[in-house]
């Protein structure tokens, strides 16, 4: 046992061999080795060294976590209608004229024409003295209409009227010459006149609509305004494009007047007939008096 300990007392340092060498009681010696090899652990142990040298890593504070909030329901997204002002301004009504194919061999196909693409019997002769004077008589001042911003027009059913009484009914007619085109606020188509088994005149017709249920009414509309401009090349009622007949036919038939809007309360200044009424939604304004005609 005394050697065991004069082995260890080896790694020692000098001072301490020094003072192994010096007489103890057996007691005193095993104490004193045992001290020294607690100090040579703790010293000659890097580990141990750092480990109790080591400061605790601090502690991040805990989180609180939420559940995940629950998703609402999506609306089902309708299914995009097969009818719709883009896909028409795109592809059209689809109502172009049927193309005939006319077999030229055969002698009964010359009395078909295709009216879509033919030019037939424009301009080779005049109609007759008694069309003639129907169609470009002067027109009749009590028939005219004035709208609110001061334009002049003749109602479309007086030029349907005139053509039967010039050419008699089932006498004329207006072809469609090609498809109807809608825009987003817009019908627009060109129609031939025929009259007689002749073309007359070929225009194009458009009128505008606020909602697409207004679409249909407004290829109506169309159709009645490519016949108003058709009629120009007939001379029926011409007046209306000359600026002295308007001028005149205002100061001696129409006025305007103030009037207060009774929705809205707004104050304007409108056109009406001298022997008409300001109607709905106006009504004459009393505070400013009514203008003299001019």
């Amino acid at each position: 046992m005394a050697s065991l300990a004069l082995k260890r007392a080896n790694w020692a340092p000098t001072a301490l061999r020094k003072s192994l060498s010096a007489p103890a009681s057996r007691s005193q010696q095993e104490t004193f080795l045992r001290s020294i090899s607690q100090s040579r652990s703790i010293t000659t142990s890097p580990r141990a060294f750092q480990n109790n040298n080591t400061s605790p890593k601090p502690t991040p504070p805990p989180t609180t976590s939420f559940p995940p909030a629950p998703k609402s329901p999506q609306q089902p997204t309708p299914p995009p209608s097969p009818l719709s002002v883009q896909n028409i301004s795109k592809t059209g009504l689809s109502d172009a004229p049927a193309e005939l194919e006319l077999d030229i061999s055969d002698p009964s196909s010359n009395d078909h024409v295709d009216w879509t693409r033919s030019y037939h019997g424009l301009s080779t002769e005049a109609f007759s003295k008694e069309a003639a004077e129907i169609l470009t008589q002067e027109i009749d001042p009590h028939d005219v209409e004035i709208k609110p911003d001061g334009i002049v027009y003749l109602p479309e059913i007086k030029y349907r009227r005139v053509l039967n009484k010039a050419f008699g009914p089932g006498g004329w007619g207006l072809v469609p010459r090609g498809e109807t085109i809608v825009t987003p606020k817009t019908v627009t188509r060109e129609y031939a006149l025929v009259a007689h088994g002749r073309l007359v005149s070929i225009a194009r017709g458009e009128q505008d609509y606020f909602s697409p249920d207004g679409i249909p009414t407004a290829t109506e509309g169309c159709k009645s305004n490519a016949m108003v401009r058709c009629c120009k090349d007939l001379g029926v009622a011409s007046d209306l494009w000359d600026p002295r007949w308007i001028r005149k036919y205002k100061a001696e038939y129409t006025r305007e007047v103030f009037v207060e809007h009774m929705v809205n309360k707004r104050k304007s200044k409108i056109w009406v007939r001298k022997d008409d009424p300001v109607s709905y939604p106006w009504k004459e304004s009393k505070g400013y008096g009514a203008a003299g005609s001019s």
